[in-house]
């Protein structure tokens, strides 16, 4: 089972920019299809982007379309989430998500606080 950890998280004020970045560890990296999901307090978590194995397909929520930006890097075991423009509801713990098959593994979480 693939290990994840997620990095980059922090406090950027409102139309700032943040770069997540989230390690696997394995040689199995490229057989996972990677994603992205968020949880903001008192909220349920919340589907942010996904990327096929080969990164050659991506697709987003609706509220974070052109704004978010999924890719990985299978060489070195990463993936990456740019979100530019950041907004004050995007504040919320960044989870990586690797599934393969029926099983699936999530990372620790990052914090993203956005601020006016």
């Amino acid at each position: 089972q693939v290990q994840l950890v997620e990095s980059g998280g922090g406090l950027s004020q409102a139309g700032g920019s943040l770069r997540l970045s989230c390690a696997a560890s394995g040689r199995t990296f490229s057989s996972y299809q990677m994603g992205w999901f968020r949880q903001a307090p008192g909220r349920e978590r919340e589907f942010v982007a996904a990327i096929t194995r080969a990164g050659d397909n991506t697709v987003y929520a609706d509220s974070v379309k052109g704004r978010f930006t999924i890719s990985r890097d299978n060489a070195k075991n990463m993936m990456y989430l740019q979100m530019n423009s950041l907004k004050l509801d995007d504040t919320g713990v960044y989870y990586c998500n690797a599934v393969r098959g029926s099983r699936g593994s999530w990372g620790q979480g990052t914090q993203v606080t956005v601020s006016s």
